[in-house]
């Protein structure tokens, strides 16, 4: 068992969380709604925007010197598997000049990031989707937190995620599914870099899985991995 996983080991709580209780939970500074139709954001995504920050040469923490930016400060985003869309919309409000694109296959999540767009003043394009099928942009960037659960996992409280939806927790094959088929579709639309989310104890499958599409791995933090196309 990973010690360090952030998916709820089995425990004594299994009470309703408190952020659907009251309808908010706190990203990278800012409260978001979130209800059962969506994942309740976690500290641990939050290495997804300072990676995006770092790759634009943006200095997300006061005192860190900026890396030599990759891209300019105006990329095309797009956050597969929105969501709250709190990635999608922590981006465009910590890059103004960027335009971010949110798909999620639940019209339910969708309305809610749609929600967030309006109540943090950001203007985000959301998209029906599953995966990248009907996504008719070329971004330079993806990220991604997809279902990357595998039921088999014997340290997970299910009763505690009973209360999350299912359709953003569980995924086949080890919990990679979705996560291979998105890493096969980024190289096919030529997505120079691509950010995952997923358990450390799947980070080397996933390395190996990526290098066949030509993504090499750029930077590793918590939960998070960063690929570059070669």
């Amino acid at each position: 068992m990973n010690e360090n996983s952030k998916i709820n080991k089995k425990s004594h709580s299994q009470k309703k969380p408190k952020a659907y209780i009251e309808g908010i939970q706190d990203f990278y500074g800012r409260n978001f709604i979130v209800t059962p139709d969506v994942l309740i954001p976690r500290p641990e995504t939050e290495q997804i925007i300072d990676m995006i920050l770092s790759l634009v040469g943006k200095p997300y923490l006061p005192g860190v010197k900026p890396e030599k930016p990759k891209l300019p400060n105006n990329p095309i985003v797009l956050d597969v598997g929105t969501g709250s869309g709190c990635i999608a919309i922590t981006i465009k409000k910590e890059l103004p000049e960027s335009t971010v694109y949110a798909s999620d296959i639940s019209k339910k999540a969708i309305r809610i990031a749609q929600k967030n767009a309006a109540k943090h003043n950001a203007t985000i394009h959301t998209i029906i989707s599953y995966l990248l099928e009907n996504v008719n942009v070329k971004p330079d960037i993806i990220a991604a937190n997809l279902p990357y659960v595998d039921k088999k996992w014997d340290w997970l409280d299910k009763t505690a995620l009973s209360f999350e939806p299912s359709i953003a927790l569980y995924a086949e094959e080890n919990g990679l599914k979705l996560i291979k088929e998105l890493i096969a579709q980024a190289n096919q639309i030529h997505t120079r870099y691509l950010l995952l989310e997923s358990d450390p104890c799947q980070h080397e499958a996933i390395k190996k899985y990526a290098s066949k599409y030509d993504y090499n791995l750029i930077e590793n933090k918590g939960y998070i991995l960063a690929f570059e196309l070669k």
